[in-house]
């Protein structure tokens, strides 16, 4: 990678844009209503869409940036800088979305919730529907300490997205601030699903154990207190604008065991090789291949999503190292509580993970130091897309149910909530 202390004006311009790509995304409503104000499918129209989806925002803003870098030290130090980078997490997010976003994956998941969701009904004597989107939005979330937490925001996300029966733009941002949360913190049992954790695990030695007695049972307690409350609250906009589990219609096609027992080891194995990307593409290839010969059987694959999520995470990976001057000082410098409150900030507008990469990469920070900074990107994982990776898995698959659009704004405000009793758990368990 370039040394970048030798050019501190690209890290300038570099952070000026990434601050640009930022506002762009609190912007994306804005231009999305100026789209509807042209012919549908005329060029003004469709520019105009394009730059209101949010998936496009950071990878558009990347391009300018290596255009401008380009333009001014030659695009032999583009191709340095890009070379330096590593794409597994965008690699690895693709595959496993389309793997896990299938009707067979989701067919079984759907009768296991189902099962848990009616025994929870019987037993607290409550709506279906109320129980059946309590285990989806607690059990979901915490699948991913296994499954890594972008499988895990797929199902969860789809089998949301199969619930809902009418659309309500306020009642959806709390929804999905809520799945975010859930899912920052649900992968936190085991030191390889958390993005975060992830990145610190090897360095500092966190094994399964450090991580489930020091994060893990807390993450938990405070996954299922969210979920409950959540249910609690909005038990009146539940009953009228979702579905219970056994409401939901049925494929249309009939998914052979055999079929349905190959899409969970392709998932397996994908999640297994998750840190080896060649060989999780040479598997998913052989996924591709799999679909093909049972394409009577099978349902759409996913593509355009899982690529247009592919390439947000991309754009947030090539700002990333950019914002190591001003993000390095402030965690060296900042006392436990500080060090807390300053990660969860700092984690709603730069990735959970190269959060904590950067501060896996400061020799001066303590073992106290090292949880609160975890901690705390933990907790704010969910109060914007770019916080946590798979927020745009997430997001890309609930979009279309917002009828106004997504606003950025809404979601921050409705993820308040369930990120304070996150950091409670994290601060005072």
């Amino acid at each position: 990678m370039p040394d970048f202390s030798h050019y501190p004006h690209i890290e300038v311009l570099a952070t000026v844009l990434f601050g640009l790509a930022i506002l762009h995304t609190f912007c994306t409503p804005v231009l999305l209503k100026w789209s509807h104000l042209f012919e549908k499918k005329s060029l003004s129209h469709l520019v105009l869409h394009w730059l209101a989806e949010i998936e496009v925002v950071f990878g558009l803003w990347a391009v300018i940036l290596f255009l401008l870098i380009g333009a001014l030290h030659g695009f032999n130090f583009v191709v340095s800088y890009h070379e330096s980078l590593s794409f597994n997490e965008p690699i690895f997010v693709f595959c496993i979305m389309v793997v896990a976003a299938t009707g067979p994956v989701l067919q079984l998941a759907q009768k296991a919730l189902l099962v848990l969701g009616a025994l929870l009904s019987k037993v607290l004597r409550i709506d279906e529907v109320l129980a059946d989107l309590f285990i989806v939005l607690s059990l979901g979330p915490l699948l991913g300490s296994f499954i890594t937490e972008p499988a895990a925001m797929t199902v969860t996300a789809l089998l949301t997205l199969k619930m809902i029966n009418k659309k309500s733009d306020w009642f959806l941002h709390f929804l999905l601030a809520l799945l975010f949360v859930n899912i920052s913190v649900g992968g936190a049992l085991t030191p390889f699903a958390a993005p975060p954790i992830l990145m610190v695990a090897k360095t500092w030695g966190w094994d399964f154990s450090f991580v489930f007695s020091q994060l893990g049972w807390k993450s938990a307690i405070a996954v299922f207190i969210n979920s409950a409350v959540f249910v609690f609250v909005f038990r009146k906009s539940i009953r009228q604008n979702f579905l219970a589990l056994a409401e939901i219609k049925h494929e249309a096609v009939a998914f052979p065991a055999l079929v349905v027992s190959a899409h969970y080891l392709f998932l397996i194995m994908i999640v297994v090789c998750a840190h080896h990307p060649k060989m999780a593409v040479g598997i998913f290839l052989l996924f591709l291949g799999f679909t093909t010969l049972v394409n009577q059987v099978q349902d759409r694959l996913r593509l355009r999503e899982s690529l247009l999520v592919a390439f947000f995470l991309a754009g947030i990976i090539i700002f990333g190292p950019f914002q190591r001057w001003w993000l390095e000082p402030l965690l060296v410098k900042a006392d436990s509580l500080k060090l807390f409150l300053g990660s969860i900030l700092l984690t709603s507008i730069t990735d959970n993970a190269a959060l904590t990469y950067l501060g896996s990469q400061v020799p001066a920070l303590g073992l106290q130091a090292r949880y609160y900074l975890v901690a705390g990107a933990l907790a704010g994982g969910g109060l914007t897309i770019i916080a946590n990776a798979p927020n745009a898995v997430g997001y890309g698959l609930l979009q279309n149910k917002f009828s106004r659009g997504f606003h950025p704004g809404k979601l921050f405000l409705a993820a308040i909530a369930p990120t304070l009793v996150v950091a409670a758990a994290l601060w005072f368990f």
